[in-house]
């Protein structure tokens, strides 16, 4: 198994400790074809990008595509930002951007003030170690599903990274819709039960490394380990061996631009 591409990667602009430049070599030291540039989301209090900062972003990430021959997909990880699937991304954002990712995080612009349990008060309870509530999983599930539905998202990133949903009922939505559910390479946040449960929906998968620093892109070891060890068949992982995703958010822009 050898990955060609890594979707989910950051750099200085949010919290990550490389620059555009630093992260491609280490991407076509790789040998990665492509690397997505997914920053934290524009609502982020304090990780997320700026729009003030995009005009230098675009330009520094398209000078290290061109300096190291790598292709590079201007993405966002967008923060679920409500129960309503609002996101980051505005409808004219989905014409410059060319990646949709989607994750939920704690320190966020939430749409209401009872959107905030998605995020705060899921991670209160991962570090109490306290049993979420029905409700909580049903309304952090609602959520989900309702971005995948709303928007034309490519992957879900660290699904129930800090949160609690029913991840059987996200992964169906994204089979149904052609989202990709991602298998983290950073940190295992499905057990290998629920990643057996989620991958017989026939979900498709894509591996990322959810990279923080240069030395990361493209580590696939962690992620590999739970594939075999759940007996995911390599050819629903759509990111390996030389093929590339057919991702949502490219045929909308083919349909709509």
């Amino acid at each position: 198994m050898k990955l060609t591409a890594d979707y989910h990667t950051h750099t200085v602009y949010s919290d990550g400790k490389n620059t555009f430049y630093e992260n491609f070599l280490s991407a076509k030291q790789a040998g990665l074809r492509e690397i997505g540039c997914t920053e934290h989301g524009f609502s982020h209090l304090f990780r997320g990008l700026k729009r003030k900062e995009l005009p230098r972003y675009v330009s520094e990430l398209r000078d290290a595509e061109k300096k190291t021959g790598v292709r590079a997909l201007l993405g966002l990880e967008n923060n679920v930002r409500g129960i309503s699937g609002l996101c980051d991304f505005t409808p004219r954002d989905l014409a410059a951007f060319e990646l949709y990712v989607i994750g939920i995080h704690v320190l966020v612009r939430y749409e209401k003030l009872t959107d905030s349990k998605l995020g705060l008060g899921s991670w209160l309870r991962t570090q109490l170690h306290v049993k979420p509530s029905r409700s909580l999983v049903r309304f952090t599930t609602k959520a989900y599903i309702a971005a995948i539905e709303r928007n034309p998202v490519d992957i879900v990133a660290h699904l129930n990274y800090c949160c609690f949903a029913d991840p059987v009922e996200v992964a169906k939505c994204c089979r149904d819709h052609g989202t990709y559910l991602e298998i983290s390479s950073k940190k295992q946040h499905l057990s290998d039960e629920e990643l057996s449960r989620v991958a017989d929906t026939g979900v498709r998968f894509v591996i990322d490394s959810d990279a923080h620093a240069a030395e990361r892109i493209g580590d696939l070891s962690l992620a590999m380990e739970q594939v075999r060890r759940v007996g995911i068949p390599e050819d629903r992982i759509d990111n390996i061996d030389g093929r590339l995703p057919s991702f949502r958010l490219a045929e909308w822009r083919r349909r709509n631009l």
